[in-house]
């Protein structure tokens, strides 16, 4: 029986012991005895019982199930012929496992049709176990839950707890990839730092991760010139489209705008972040930069590129306005009228009480979606992988070529990587750097948007 088969059967039982206890409980109340809960929270009781064994039970048996049913195949007399344990055998068992399955229908090497057969025969019989096991849960947990089905049992708290306890795994699964993540980075960021010296990793100036000398590996991987393209890229150029764009959209929005233009204005505007960023990174490839690289040649600039800070970086701030925007927009909209209607009341005109009342007052609001923009910005792939340079410089002209973390993030883990070398434990330093930047960042402008909600709510 197929899985999702299995899966379909498992929740079929599930309903039919929910509308079982269900029915049972509803006996119990016209026969008059005490009766604390409602008959749905039986019937859930009941079909939660049925159900969840099974579910776990397969999901612990999806992990284990492929090694023993590779362990199988390796008794059987065909698996004698197998080389050492290696990338060639492991080549062999995929491509005989995926003949099994159906997956594939092809294989390069004739021992993978041999030993198709004992991946089938095998998978099989687990198939079955599996089957066999969780349909015996689910009777017995089905089983169970009738037992306890009677008028005096509090099944009411049995419900909340088991769905409390549901919400609360849910809840976790954030924080535990969290702590997943964090620690992935920081065990292969300690392993390159074991190489090389963090202050050289932090600090260098040199870049170039193809050739590294093993005597002194530092010298290839000072990360400076990419930290400093980052910046340049997200946090000025980027920052320096978005922020005016951004907030002089914000300030006609809610003050100058009819309600009839916002209704149809503010949705276009908003389109923006919902275009997905591969499409600004193709914007910035085949339009932006050309005309980036000719404006550079008609000013005399040496050496324009078609790779430059400034062309990643404008398409970069356009994508980021519809952010900066909507943050701004929230944050004028939250300042009391009063305010507004107290400084046209003293004569101010429109421009003086934007000005002078409006946006200070809700500056903080403002500081705070900004630097929420540039933690986002400066964590942008796309648009840096198909529009910035791979070449690492420390220059601050915009028409020239440089790179950033994330575009360097990728070139390093692309194509067959190997672990274990400083080339690619580089990249997890880089990303782990990355990570407490934009942690930093995004815990300043919470508290800033914390501080400034508590100023006007």
């Amino acid at each position: 029986m197929t899985s999702a088969a299995l899966l379909f059967l498992v929740i079929g039982l599930g309903v039919i012991a929910y509308a079982t206890a269900r029915r049972r409980a509803l006996r119990f109340r016209t026969a008059g005895a005490r009766f604390s809960s409602l008959p749905s929270h039986f019937g859930w009781y009941a079909a939660l019982w049925t159900i969840v064994p099974p579910l776990l039970f397969l999901a612990v048996w999806s992990v284990t199930s492929p090694a023993l049913v590779t362990d199988t195949v390796l008794t059987t007399p065909a698996a004698l012929s197998l080389p050492p344990p290696g990338f060639e055998r492991a080549s062999i068992l995929s491509e005989a496992r995926g003949l099994a399955d159906g997956s594939r229908f092809g294989a390069f090497n004739d021992l993978s049709r041999a030993l198709a057969p004992a991946y089938a025969a095998a998978q099989a019989r687990y198939d079955l176990l599996a089957t066999v096991a969780a349909l015996l849960l689910a009777f017995a947990g089905a089983a169970f839950a009738w037992t306890r089905a009677r008028a005096g049992f509090a099944v009411r708290t049995r419900v909340e707890r088991l769905v409390m306890i549901a919400l609360l795994a849910a809840s976790l699964i954030a924080i535990l990839t969290t702590v997943g993540i964090v620690a992935s980075l920081v065990y292969e960021a300690a392993r390159l730092f074991a190489i090389v010296p963090v202050g050289d990793f932090l600090f260098g100036t040199h870049w170039s991760p193809q050739v590294v000398d093993p005597r002194d590996p530092g010298a290839s991987l000072g990360a400076l010139p990419l930290f400093w393209g980052t910046f340049f890229i997200g946090a000025v150029i980027a920052m320096a489209v978005a922020i005016p764009f951004g907030l002089m959209s914000a300030i006609y929005l809610t003050q100058y705008a009819a309600p009839r233009t916002r209704r149809w204005m503010k949705p276009v505007l908003e389109v923006l972040a919902g275009v997905p960023t591969v499409v600004y990174g193709y914007f910035a490839a085949l339009t932006v930069a050309p005309a980036v690289r000719n404006l550079g040649v008609t000013l005399g600039v040496a050496n324009a590129s078609s790779e430059s800070a400034l062309a990643a970086g404008l398409v970069m701030g356009v994508m980021i306005i519809p952010f900066v925007s909507s943050m701004a927009d929230d944050s004028l909209a939250a300042v009391p009228a009063a305010m507004r209607d107290g400084s046209l009341a003293m004569g101010a005109t429109s421009s003086e009480t934007i000005r002078r009342v409006l946006l200070p007052a809700a500056l903080p609001g403002v500081v705070g979606g900004v630097l929420l923009a540039v933690s986002r910005a400066i964590g942008e792939t796309m648009i840096v992988v198909m529009a910035a340079s791979g070449v690492a410089t420390l220059t601050a002209n915009p028409f020239a070529s440089t790179t950033t973390v994330t575009r360097q993030i990728v070139d390093l883990l692309t194509g067959e990587a190997e672990f274990d070398n400083p080339k690619t434990l580089a990249a997890f330093a880089l990303g782990l750097t990355l990570f407490i930047v934009t942690l930093l960042l995004n815990i300043v402008a919470l508290r800033v948007v914390k501080r400034y909600r508590e100023a006007y709510e």
